[in-house]
């Protein structure tokens, strides 16, 4: 490996950079509000190009690392303890639910070049998704609308719609239908 050139190689962008450094601060201002005031951190992330959906409930406690890279649609929420490094661009449907301590990493390197370049990959989580917790979502993942992501699951390849996905590496273990309610999935 060329740890040399990976550290001398340009990363971020000057805005970019700048941007970092703002959002230290703000995210200082974000982890201190107090539980109950997401309006108050959906604001925050918004004054930061985040896109911030309706009734988004996001916890004080989650990581949010680039919120220019992050999108989440109405009635959503990102759980304690959540850790999204948004390197790439990470979009969340609507009504969808991301779990305590789940890590969604959009961000990698291409370990084929000695240099390790970075990879900014992106994330989407469809419509009415569930995280749940401990998950792990990786780099250039898709999760299809419906599906469920089981506790502490590793997903490292695309989730089709409506299907219930769990274990490490996450294998399907059921499908759900669209539009079923909870006490309908066996």
């Amino acid at each position: 490996m060329n740890i040399e050139a990976n550290r001398g190689a340009t990363k971020y962008s000057r805005r970019e950079q700048v941007m970092r450094l703002c959002w230290a601060v703000g995210h200082i201002i974000f982890q201190w509000s107090p539980r109950p005031c997401f309006g108050f951190r959906r604001w925050l992330l918004q004054l930061f190009g985040a896109e911030i959906g309706k009734n988004v409930h996001i916890y004080p406690s989650a990581h949010i690392y680039f919120p220019w890279n992050f999108k989440i649609g109405d009635w959503s929420s990102v759980g304690e303890w959540s850790l999204i490094y948004n390197l790439g661009p990470v979009t969340i449907g609507a009504r969808s639910t991301v779990s305590q301590r789940t890590h969604f990493c959009a961000g990698t390197h291409d370990y084929r070049d000695p240099a390790m370049p970075l990879i900014k990959s992106p994330i989407s989580i469809g419509d009415e998704v569930w995280i749940c917790a401990d998950a792990f979502v990786g780099p250039g993942v898709h999760v299809g609308d419906g599906a469920v992501v089981g506790a502490r699951a590793v997903v490292v390849k695309d989730v089709a719609a409506w299907n219930v996905v769990a274990g490490n590496p996450a294998r399907i273990i059921r499908s759900r239908c669209s539009g079923q309610t909870s006490a309908e999935v066996n």
